[in-house]
């Protein structure tokens, strides 16, 4: 963005009656640019900018705000609307820091989100390993060196969720903020209806949690989030559904790796061993 968008951005906020004097970019989203003014945090949506796993809707964002107002998981809206063509989301700074430990406190806090009752605006996630097996194969057809991920395709089959049910879809360290001895998800651009097991298998990803945290999870930590969320049938779900998982990471990193990410080619690596080592094909 440059800077007289920036500055004709905040002239049009301000014309609102928003408190957003003296400006300061956020670094560290991926997708959007953000800007803390005060106790007010800005988002403005990057026009077309498709992501063939992890969406990039404003209106699911609202949405969620809005509905999940008052539990603690998400912060205060404030306002939103549109601004030359691309829209933007204004709420409440939260105060606290980006999570890097303490993996007990993110599956309690999922366990609760998933218990939430959905809302509408929410579209079906993948259910079931045939259909992340098709998403995966979507991703790949967008790489170029994609011969050998395809060959590690898992074999057996998972069936759908009976009720789909609210997930966040993107619930990575870099989108868990610590403060006041609890946990609030940001970055509700891509919730669903779909499998639980999904927001699980992001958190506890070693490719997110490189990019986002530095490092994966241990062994250890990993042990102790599955211990502490509240779903056994989602757990033993999750258990089922890893290779398929690893394998549609795997993919997706490949694809961000060949957009340029600097990081992503390191990421898929690790998603390849994880799979290497719950599969006999991934050798």
């Amino acid at each position: 963005m440059t800077a007289e968008l920036e500055a004709n951005l905040f002239s049009h906020l301000l014309a609102r009656g928003l408190a957003v004097t003296n400006p300061v970019r956020l670094m560290g989203g991926r997708s959007n640019c953000v800007w803390r003014a005060g106790e007010t945090v800005v988002k403005i949506y990057r026009k077309n900018a498709y992501n063939p796993l992890f969406a990039n809707d404003s209106q699911r964002e609202r949405a969620s705000l809005m509905a999940l107002a008052g539990t603690g998981m998400v912060p205060h809206l404030i306002d939103s609307g549109t601004f030359e063509g691309r829209h933007w989301l204004a709420y409440t700074h939260i105060t606290g820091t980006v999570w890097q430990r303490g993996s007990a406190h993110v599956a309690q806090l999922l366990g609760r989100l998933h218990d939430q009752p959905s809302f509408s605006g929410l579209p079906l996630g993948c259910n079931g390993s045939a259909e992340l097996a098709a998403q995966t194969l979507t991703i790949l057809a967008l790489c170029n060196d994609r011969v050998h991920l395809q060959d590690l395709a898992p074999e057996g089959q998972v069936a759908g969720i009976g009720t789909p049910m609210l997930i966040h879809g993107d619930p990575v360290p870099g989108n868990l903020l610590e403060h006041d001895g609890t946990l609030t998800l940001i970055d509700w651009q891509c919730p669903q209806l779909g499998d639980p097991a999904e927001d699980l298998a992001l958190f506890l990803s070693p490719a997110m949690q490189l990019l986002y945290r530095g490092y994966p999870l241990s062994q250890q930590e990993e042990a102790i989030f599955i211990a502490a969320y509240p779903d056994r049938r989602v757990v033993a779900r999750l258990q089922a559904l890893k290779p398929w998982f690893h394998w549609r990471m795997a993919a997706y990193c490949l694809w961000k790796a060949e957009q340029g990410g600097s990081h992503d080619r390191d990421a898929m690596k690790l998603e390849l061993a994880a799979l290497q080592s719950i599969s006999p094909k991934a050798v």
